[in-house]
């Protein structure tokens, strides 16, 4: 199953990929926000276009587990995405809570610029966001088993 993570922030929104089979998760690209009509209806396109089964979208909670103003604006924009989306594609909700700052660390690790690090920094989230959420699934199947 292919899916896409979103990690939405105030002023870009970014993206990641899983491979066709549900394994690894990679960045993809990050889109400057337009408002949330215009980015749902870019997203919407980019799951047509790359065949997305599910869209994975990091919830930003509080370090206490609730939800906060950040929270609540990412839900916002889920209600915009999610009629724009075609019926067969399923929106999940994941904790995203210290994804920026591990996308951080590890282009810190990579001896990534600073200018590229802005750039790449909020596709890496999401490609985290992927990851956590793409390894919960795979021990779920194997605990079912």
């Amino acid at each position: 199953m292919r899916a896409l993570a979103l990690d939405v922030g105030s002023k870009t929104i970014g993206l990641a990929t899983s491979d066709p089979g549900g394994v690894i998760a990679t960045p993809w690209e990050t889109l400057a926000r337009k408002g949330h009509a215009a980015d749902a209806k870019a997203i919407a396109e980019r799951v047509q276009s790359e065949t997305i089964e599910c869209v994975v979208v990091g919830l930003p909670l509080e370090l206490n587990g609730r939800e906060g103003r950040r929270a609540r604006a990412v839900r916002q924009f889920l209600a915009v995405l999610e009629p724009a989306l075609p019926e067969a594609i399923s929106v999940e909700l994941w904790d995203e809570r210290f994804s920026t700052a591990a996308a951080e660390r590890a282009l810190l690790q990579g001896d990534v610029s600073r200018a590229r690090r802005k750039e790449k920094i909020d596709a890496v989230a999401a490609q985290f966001i992927l990851q956590g959420w793409l390894d919960a699934r795979s021990k779920s199947a194997e605990e079912a088993r």
